[in-house]
């Protein structure tokens, strides 16, 4: 990783020396850091889950080099399943190169993915909780590739985006590839509408493709914002007939200049309850108080209910917090 790093930080500074001394235009960047965390505890079956956590750590740097022309490198720290205790591990998230010019941008490297960037902006609070299809796992917010988007006027555009199909964790285990294609209709000020379809290719004979389909629908407005979308997952893992579906709705209302509060409903099901296990029925309800710039603390509760019979329901109260540049 060190490698990768100091390879990148060469290439970028060859850039930004060439282009400088090409365009005569002043380059110009920022540091990108982002921290969530939280202290929590659980009511019930989940008395003994209490404590603090870091959750998640981004770091990295921007960097304009005038004439439409941006490169990002971001680091993703976190925990991961893959271990059994509380150890970060530390992932590139981002290194891509972006170029705009006009209605068009282009994107290329490890990249942000289309499948979910606009309803995760919709929702507006990530350090909270993840927006549905990244908490559910129906797919990635970054991976390795290239996308494409094109603003044809005040009221639509349209993108496209090729990446392996791995995320960003694994970056490339087999050869398939991802295809996906999406529009965005803004017909009113404050109204959005979102489309969306992909295919993940399956690189193994006795598996098929998966397809991630995505309808949003969000109003946002200077004192509140609603929005709902309902999602799904065919051929999950690449097992045929591996279908789950989900449903999301979600607000927001402006208290004061300080103060917000929001609400989200989700609901996980799978077809023929293959998946009734992890099934569920969740939401969450709070507040979020802006300290300044840079800090926010938000406090909230959070309810789960399962859809296995005889399976216990989950209760508990969050304080998650976010500092960021």
């Amino acid at each position: 990783m060190k490698k990768i790093l100091l390879t990148l930080s060469v290439l970028a500074l060859m850039c930004a020396n060439a282009l400088a001394q090409e365009t005569k235009e002043e380059p110009k960047g920022k540091a990108i850091v982002r921290i969530f965390a939280n202290a929590h505890t659980g009511f019930g079956v989940d008395n003994d889950d209490r404590g603090f956590e870091l959750d998640r750590s981004y770091l990295g740097y921007e960097y304009n080099f005038g004439k439409g022309l941006q490169v990002k490198a971001v680091l993703d720290v976190g925990q991961s399943k893959a271990v059994d205790d509380y150890h970060h591990i530390a992932y590139i998230k981002n290194a891509q190169v972006t170029w705009k010019t006009g209605g068009l941008t282009l994107n290329g490297g490890m990249i942000s993915t289309t499948q979910f960037g606009v309803q995760e902006k919709f929702w507006g609070y990530r350090y909270i909780m993840k927006s549905f299809q990244d908490e559910y796992k129906f797919g990635s917010s970054a991976d390795l590739g290239i996308s494409a988007s094109y603003k044809f006027n005040n009221w639509v555009s349209a993108d496209a985006i090729i990446v392996n199909g791995e995320g960003y964790k694994k970056v490339q285990v087999k050869d398939g590839l991802q295809y996906g294609l999406g529009a965005t209709f803004t017909p009113v000020e404050g109204l959005t509408l979102r489309l969306y379809g992909s295919i993940n290719e399956s690189s193994v004979n006795e598996l098929c493709d998966a397809y991630n389909w995505v309808a949003f629908v969000g109003y946002k407005h200077k004192y509140f914002s609603l929005g709902a979308e309902y999602n799904i997952y065919q051929n999950a893992g690449f097992a045929k007939d591996k279908d789950q579906y989900g449903l999301s709705v979600y607000g927001s209302a402006r208290v004061s200049n300080m103060v917000d509060i929001y609400a989200r409903y989700d609901n996980l099901s799978s077809h023929n309850d293959w998946n009734i296990s992890k099934d569920e029925n969740a939401a969450i309800l709070g507040t979020q108080i802006k300290l300044g710039k840079y800090v926010k603390i938000a406090p909230n509760v959070r309810m789960s209910i399962p859809s296995a019979p005889g399976a216990d329901n989950h209760y508990s109260a969050y304080v998650s917090c976010y500092f960021g540049l």
